[in-house]
């Protein structure tokens, strides 16, 4: 059957209307439904399954490390919220207030949670006494709540699901080795396991976290060439501990004040998920996160034994998530519902597979189909998921690496702003002013901040002064 004569409804091209196609997949594809809740998405069980499986993998890298999970409130009063002042104002536009309780009107205003910094630092400072208690490395999975003004399913939502790490450590540099190493986690976590490839930096003055001191992102590259800061991982020195009186004795029993954490990854990667890896055709989902890798589609299954035959070959696969599709609808309208949902790998097994010992593979990334033998199928199989994997990486690293641009002057970078969807790398002097002018006149914005040594003759893409920074630029989601 071709690709004209599948007989569900189309998506629409994304090379005709790249938003209409992401809106159509996440709809089609069954990932959400719309909520009667402004910016509110419903997760329906297969896009929930999705973010169950990221959740899985980040979670054993966590634990690995000597993470812990807790949970907080989902309120925090507005006396706590106040407490750091960059951290207030940094969220102020987007809070949502609880100011009533049944038939109670509050003495003190709610805030349902944008953020936990708060919260862990009220429990910090009562818990932390003597470096024995250091570090504390909690994390906690939950939805959090900010009034977006215009939303989009995943990429900006009211209310999203994700899980924000909080550490305390006894001293700077333990501080700092945490953020870098959970920011290589996140890279780990998006090629090992989403196979999209990502460029780490550190953010701006301007882009950084509210009451961070500095702020390090992943940024991926989209199908269309925009990007996406895929996760962020957070260094706040000492600020909200002199804020919130979180301090410890020390070994030499003089008393200091803790260095902080933040860092979170959301539901956000699934919306990158679909922009790096999807086609005309729906989803294409890397195995390792595929809530499903092998679909079994029956073929001729009103014939004696094929039944039998695709249940005895999904036992063969039970290293695997596999589902067998036996449904009574025709198999063409199997093989396209499963394509739109991304399942790595197909098989298909009829009365000819049978009488062969073997069955049909159909990669999802590629279309392409191969023979395989019924002996041995679970190391086949195995061999295919893994091939998958590295040309779906491949294929989106090759994107990110031929959209990269470079730019010494003005007028070069503007041109290459407007004509070539991608990253530009340019230099700055690290003026807010010149930042804006970028942002005011092209709608790029500074991605990150890329760690180099060729400073020396460099000047800065808007202003022509002595640049301090080399800087990687782009349109953003």
């Amino acid at each position: 059957m071709t690709k004209k004569e599948k007989r569900v409804e189309q998506i629409t091209s994304r090379d005709v209307d790249f938003s209409q196609w992401y809106t159509d997949i996440v709809v089609k594809a069954e990932l959400i439904s719309y909520s009667p809740v402004r910016g509110c998405m419903i997760l329906r069980p297969y896009g929930f399954a999705i973010w169950e499986r990221l959740q899985a993998e980040f979670d054993r890298m966590l634990k690995a490390t000597g993470h812990e999970n807790v949970a907080m409130p989902l309120f925090i009063p507005e006396s706590l919220l106040q407490k750091e002042k960059d951290h207030v104002e940094g969220f102020a536009p987007e809070v949502a207030w609880v100011t009533q309780g049944g038939d109670e009107v509050l003495s003190e205003r709610l805030v349902i949670r944008p953020t936990s910094e708060t919260l862990f630092c009220a429990h910090y400072a009562e818990t932390i006494e003597s470096w024995r208690d250091l570090p504390k490395l909690y994390n906690q999975w939950c939805s959090v709540v900010r009034w977006e003004k215009s939303t989009r399913p995943f990429l900006r939502t009211t209310e999203f699901f994700w899980q924000e790490g909080h550490t305390a450590h006894a001293d700077e540099a333990e501080a700092r080795e945490e953020t870098l190493r959970i920011l290589n986690m996140y890279e780990d976590l998006y090629r090992d396991v989403m196979a999209i490839p990502v460029i780490k930096g550190r953010k701006s003055d301007k882009e950084k976290f509210a009451g961070a001191r500095e702020t390090y992102t992943v940024e991926a590259m989209m199908h269309d060439g925009k990007a996406l800061q895929a996760a962020t991982s957070h260094y706040f020195g000492d600020g909200f501990a002199k804020a919130f009186d979180i301090t410890f004795t020390d070994r030499n029993n003089e008393l200091k004040y803790v260095h902080q954490t933040s860092w979170g990854i959301s539901t956000r990667s699934i919306g990158g998920l679909i922009m790096v890896h999807g086609d005309d055709d729906g989803l294409r989902l890397p195995p390792r996160i595929a809530p499903v890798q092998i679909v079994i589609v029956p073929v001729a299954m009103h014939k004696p034994g094929v039944l039998d035959a695709a249940h005895a070959l999904k036992e063969s696969l039970s290293d695997y998530r596999v589902k067998i599709d036996d449904t009574d609808k025709m198999p063409g309208w199997k093989f396209a519902e499963h394509e739109m949902k991304g399942v790595p790998l197909r098989l298909e097994i009829g009365p000819r597979d049978i009488e062969n010992n073997a069955c049909l593979a159909v990669r999802r990334d590629t279309g392409e189909k191969q023979v395989l033998p019924l002996d041995n199928i679970a190391e086949a199989a195995g061999r295919l998921l893994e091939a998958i994997h590295s040309s779906m990486l491949s294929e989106a690293t090759e994107l990110l690496n031929k959209s990269q641009y470079e730019a010494a002057d003005w007028v070069t970078f503007t041109d290459l702003i407007a004509g070539k969807p991608g990253f530009v790398h340019a230099y700055w002097c690290g003026s807010e002013d010149c930042e804006a002018k970028v942002k005011d006149e092209t709608q790029a914005t500074s991605r990150c901040l890329v760690e180099t040594d060729k400073l020396d003759g460099r000047t800065c893409v808007v202003c022509g002064e002595p640049a301090n920074h080399l800087v990687i630029w782009g349109k953003a989601y």
